[in-house]
């Protein structure tokens, strides 16, 4: 079994490579889409974990391009914030599954050895509330602001209290 990990947080991949080497395991790592691709041409894996948010392209981009491999890899979309649509898409591009961080070496196996894809992604009929939408831009946007509400209130121009308000709501619904 070869996984290949894209993940650009280095010491997240090497502690994840560890772990997965443990559980039997040859691993490669690449920390952006362009190595992805390379590191996945001459290493041909069974198997990739993919962080969602790299430097440059997406994540998706990286499990379109593996997806399309043949054979393909089993993949598995690790991401730092859990948004509905981006776990939909990235099941629709090929992904067997998706995960939100922290996911532990165990979590991760487990998904990357189902047989089909997490039936519970499937695609509703129903277009996602403009509420869900904006709690989910703003996890987004809070996420890549390191969890900084100042910060990220100022990137989103909203203040600090009514982000605050927003923040203590319990996630609308996905409707």
């Amino acid at each position: 079994m070869k996984l290949l990990i894209v993940e650009d947080d280095v010491d997240f991949a090497a502690a994840l490579s560890r772990a997965m080497k443990k559980r039997g395991f040859e691993v490669a790592l690449a920390h952006d889409a362009i190595e992805a691709q390379a590191v996945a041409d001459r290493f041909a894996p069974s198997h990739a974990v993919v962080d969602l948010k790299l430097p440059g392209e997406s994540g998706l981009k990286v499990v379109a391009m593996l997806a399309a491999r043949n054979p393909a890899p089993a993949i598995v979309v690790l991401t730092g914030y859990a948004s509905i649509a981006t776990a939909v898409e990235a099941v629709r591009l090929g992904a067997r599954h998706y995960l939100a961080k922290p996911a532990n070496a165990d979590e991760i196996l487990a998904a990357l050895l189902r047989d089909q894809p997490d039936a519970a992604l499937e695609v509703s009929p129903e277009p996602l509330s403009v509420a869900r939408m904006e709690w989910e831009h703003i996890q987004k946007v809070l996420n890549e602001h390191d969890g900084n509400i100042s910060a990220t209130a100022r990137a989103l121009k909203m203040h600090r209290r009514t982000l605050q308000r927003k923040l203590e709501k319990n996630p609308p619904r996905t409707g």
